[in-house]
């Protein structure tokens, strides 16, 4: 459920009009609803109530800005971070340091001893080699680093195959079959505390089996990790569930028959359960805002030509993704068209022969369920400013991230002395 309607004819964020917000900013322009991303911590957190304190720890790559974090924060949501960068946002968005879990296959040693200094929940380690890395560190600055190992189950997710991540030839983790042994391994290492285990094998999963089975595979693990002497007493279970982008295609579990598996996988597990969720509490929570350049004719169907491009939503391009466009103010009108953007690639195509809502020049589109690896995978390509960030909360609006300008990209460039 979003919070994106019609309203006497014209589609509105919450009790914001979107043309409003096009008139004042401009387009394209990602438009948020605090309203969802409240229902969809709250119903997160609710399919979870059975469970002894989980630390539900937002997944910040799904979509950084700062209201975001912020809105999130105030639900009582943690962070789950791959960067020294997301861990500086979500503490200066006000997240606690031990509701933060940082995860990742390759932090550096700054990044260590950023997080370090400034304090988190959990590393989530990908390898020995990163185990003996943080171990350096950590003992140089005087510090126990509380760790886990992410472990890799080689369970087909069933996703997309580029946000597939516990397959065996994926990079990240270690093989479950690896475990006891780098966990040892950590144990001899000083500076770090091993008192956990991490599991994520993909985003946008449809399916509870693929996550079922990885569960059970770590319950086996931990098990035998405390045979051999650990005390583990917290297991972070990534994320990953899905969300509905086409309305067509079988809606993905629900985070209440979700958690309903994990407490029947996890009766006897005894420990603190970590969760990051991202995509599942913002995508739905935003759209993007485009206008009509052009309608022009095309060998089969029309080409709907808008002023967002790839660079501003690159999920179609890169993963074959679909969103769903819609009119901000459908006339009643249909048509069969194929609706690209400005960028001189063929990979420009949102959607090839889309039943749609009729379009002409000027009329405005939303490209919905945009609230998640959206803007922060923007480019400048094609030397297209980053597109601006609206928050909507009921009937008030302001601008999260303003538009870059194209001299701001001019003034980031250097001429050499030599070419001066």
């Amino acid at each position: 459920m979003d919070h994106f309607h019609l309203k006497g004819g014209v589609l509105h964020c919450e009790d914001v009009p979107l043309p409003a917000i096009a008139e004042a900013v401009g387009t394209p322009v990602y438009v948020y609803s605090a309203a969802t991303m409240r229902r969809h911590a709250r119903v997160f957190r609710e399919a979870l109530a059975g469970l002894d304190d989980p630390l539900v720890a937002y997944a910040v790559k799904a979509n950084p800005n700062a209201a975001v974090l912020a809105v999130l924060r105030d639900e009582g949501l943690g962070a789950d971070v791959v960067s020294g960068g997301e861990y500086r946002r979500a503490r200066a968005a006000g997240i606690a340091p031990e509701k933060i879990v940082f995860s990742g296959v390759g932090k550096t040693a700054e990044e260590m001893r950023l997080v370090l200094d400034g304090g988190l929940c959990q590393f989530n380690l990908e390898s020995v080699e990163e185990a003996e890395m943080l171990s350096a560190v950590a003992s140089n600055m005087g510090r126990t680093a509380p760790v886990a190992f992410r472990v890799n189950p080689d369970v087909e997710a069933g996703s997309h195959a580029k946000i597939s991540t516990g397959a065996a030839h994926n990079k990240f983790g270690i093989p479950i079959g690896e475990a006891v042994a780098a966990y040892a391994r950590a144990r001899s290492l000083p500076g770090l505390d091993p008192q956990g285990v991490a599991v994520h094998i993909g985003s946008q999963l449809t399916s509870l089996a693929p996550l079922e089975s990885a569960f059970r595979k770590v319950g086996e693990l931990i098990a035998d990790l405390r045979k051999a002497g650990h005390d583990i007493v917290k297991a972070d279970l990534g994320g990953g569930l899905g969300i509905p982008y086409d309305p067509e295609a079988p809606l993905p579990p629900s985070p209440e028959l979700y958690g309903r598996m994990v407490a029947d996988v996890t009766a006897d597990w005894n420990v603190r359960l970590i969760f990051e969720p991202g995509r599942l509490i913002v995508g739905n929570a935003g759209v993007l805002l485009t206008e009509v350049i052009r309608v022009k004719p095309g060998a089969t169907d029309p080409f709907v030509i808008v002023d967002a491009a790839m660079n501003d939503l690159m999920r179609p391009s890169l993963y074959d993704a679909w969103h769903a466009i819609d009119a901000v103010t459908p006339k009643g009108t249909h048509m069969t068209a194929n609706v690209v953007g400005p960028v001189c690639e063929t990979g420009d195509t949102f959607a090839t022969a889309r039943e749609m809502d009729g379009a002409r020049a000027g009329d405005l589109l939303v490209f919905r369920t945009a609230g998640a690896y959206a803007a922060t995978m923007a480019s400048t390509y094609n030397s297209r400013p980053l597109t601006p960030e609206v928050m909507v909360d009921g009937g008030r609006w302001a601008v999260v991230r303003e538009r870059q300008d194209v001299e701001s990209l001019i003034r980031a460039d250097r001429i050499p002395d030599w070419l001066a």
